[in-house]
């Protein structure tokens, strides 16, 4: 299922304060005590892994950026990239590379060489939470980086959000109430010096239900 939205309208959080927006937490992030929990008793298990706030990944003045829920614990967390060592990523990966968005050969290592081209990954929820399943209270308050990724953006054109919640997040990022038929109008602003709006549109996709 694939749900199109499309933003054409200021009044969003994402259209302003942008430039003073970090788009990442901290490596310690206490911000929610469930996942601050969570990601220490993973680091005294699995202290090789990244075992962070997974930073979003690619180019900034991309014009697509593709959103997923959170770090898979064996996948982004471990490795420190989006969607990279789960078979999401496999999928993700392989089809960004059929259709231009990234080249090189991803090999699920973020030291694989791949590169993103004219996209950007990140996530609803930064920190890996307990069997893939964030909290409401963790995703709105996680939503202050999505907010800062969408503003980072200027050239941006068009949003995929990899399931409902992550859907969900951004629309709220971008200001919007959800309708009937999940049709949504905003106008995304750029961070440009002159204050020029640019349209964009959302789509939302299904995931992939193992491995993530």
């Amino acid at each position: 299922m694939t749900t199109i939205s499309t933003i054409e309208d200021s009044a969003s959080p994402a259209s302003a304060g942008g430039a003073g927006l970090r788009t990442e937490p901290d490596r310690n992030c206490p911000l929610c005590p469930r996942l601050a929990t969570f990601r220490e008793a993973t680091r005294a298990r699995e202290p090789g892994w990244f075992n962070s706030p997974v930073p979003p990944f690619g180019d900034a003045n991309g014009r697509l950026l593709i959103v997923g829920l959170a770090p898979g614990l064996q996948g982004a967390n471990r490795t420190g990239r989006p969607f990279t060592g789960d078979y999401a990523g496999d999928l993700l990966y392989a089809t960004l590379i059929e259709y231009g968005f990234a080249k090189g050969v991803y090999q699920a290592r973020p030291d694989d060489g791949l590169t993103l081209v004219d996209c950007r990954i990140g996530n609803a929820v930064h920190c890996v939470p307990p069997q893939n399943k964030p909290l409401p209270a963790e995703i709105n308050t996680c939503r202050q980086f999505l907010i800062a990724t969408l503003e980072t953006m200027p050239q941006l054109r068009a949003i995929v959000a990899l399931g409902r919640i992550a859907h969900e997040s951004t629309v709220k990022a971008l200001g919007v109430s959800r309708r009937r038929g999940a049709v949504f109008t905003r106008r995304l602003c750029t961070t440009s010096a002159n204050s020029d709006f640019t349209t964009a549109t959302i789509a939302r996709a299904t995931t992939p239900t193992r491995g993530c």
